[in-house]
């Protein structure tokens, strides 16, 4: 097996916000258990020397104590292990105000590794104009933003939940957005990963470049798109990763996994031991594995 690896996508679950999911009636997904010591076990299994913690959607709502006591948990986690554990701190968009002082003290008091934003929030998506402030300051700290997924706004297929279909949509919608708008030349210090290898925009890339265009006339490139980053959480296999790797710079995809949430038990694993269905050479796998995350996340060390 695969050691040293980084895992850019591994999620966190604080008792402050399971006990807030299970007092929420507007919120119908799982609740899964998680520890450090599950964690620390996770990471043995799969090779991860590194878990970037994140919450996973729905995240915090318009609840700045939530979100404060959530960021303090995975500081303290950071703090006493830094070799295992890092963290994306939890903002508190659409207020954006409230999320400005919260990435502010995160990033300069908890040394959080970067952010995680939902791809909308409240149906406003990355890359509107709403949030040019919050990229402002984020733009300043040369920030990393780690772009997951959350429910579309809109009613569900009937029987097939966000995570199947729509999270894949999601992620493909906010990095349009985000490059509809200009964020790559406007903020060019933030780095986004896109979570589940940037659901449908490696497959879709040329479509979506074309539509993009100013211009009939103006030939469409993709080299915007290829500015972002991409983790392969659930992502590994031999139709996925083709699609991937043909599209994305090679230095800006990354090891996840989408620890504890898996879309049926096993799934996780069997989607992390994959990588031998499709012929990743060793120099891309060790650079997937753990030396591109060390070029976004300098304190666990240099690109070798």
């Amino acid at each position: 097996m695969t050691t040293h690896r980084i895992d850019t996508h591994t999620h966190v679950v604080p008792p402050v916000y399971s006990e807030w999911l299970q007092s929420n009636p507007a919120y119908r997904g799982p609740i899964v258990p998680w520890s450090k010591d599950a964690a620390l076990e996770a990471f043995g299994r799969i090779g991860v020397d590194t878990g970037i913690l994140s919450v996973s959607a729905p995240g915090v709502t318009l609840d700045t104590t939530i979100a404060r006591e959530v960021n303090e948990f995975c500081a303290e986690l950071l703090r006493d292990d830094p070799a295992h554990f890092g963290f994306f701190a939890t903002l508190l968009l659409p207020d954006v105000d409230a999320a400005i002082a919260e990435a502010t003290y995160a990033l300069d008091e908890l040394h959080a590794d970067g952010i995680v934003l939902s791809s909308n929030h409240d149906g406003i998506y990355l890359g509107a104009p709403e949030f040019d402030a919050l990229f402002e300051v984020l733009n300043e700290r040369n920030a990393v933003v780690f772009v997951h997924p959350t429910a579309l706004p809109a009613p569900m297929v009937p029987g097939i939940s966000p995570g199947i279909v729509d999270f894949l949509a999601e992620t493909t919608r906010a990095a349009t957005n985000i490059t509809k708008n200009g964020y790559h030349t406007r903020f060019a210090n933030v780095k986004f990963i896109l979570g589940h290898g940037g659901g449908f925009l490696p497959y879709a890339a040329n479509r979506i470049s074309a539509g993009l265009s100013p211009t009939a006339d103006e030939e469409p490139t993709v080299d915007l798109l290829q500015k972002f980053y991409f983790d392969t959480a659930l992502t590994s296999g031999p139709f996925a990763l083709p699609s991937l790797f043909a599209f994305a710079d090679p230095a800006h995809v990354t090891f996840g996994t989408d620890w504890p949430y898996e879309i049926r038990p096993g799934i996780t694993a069997k989607f992390t031991d994959r990588w031998d269905d499709y012929g990743v050479s060793d120099d891309l796998r060790a650079a997937v594995d753990r030396q591109n995350a060390q070029s976004l996340f300098t304190r666990l060390g240099n690109n070798s």
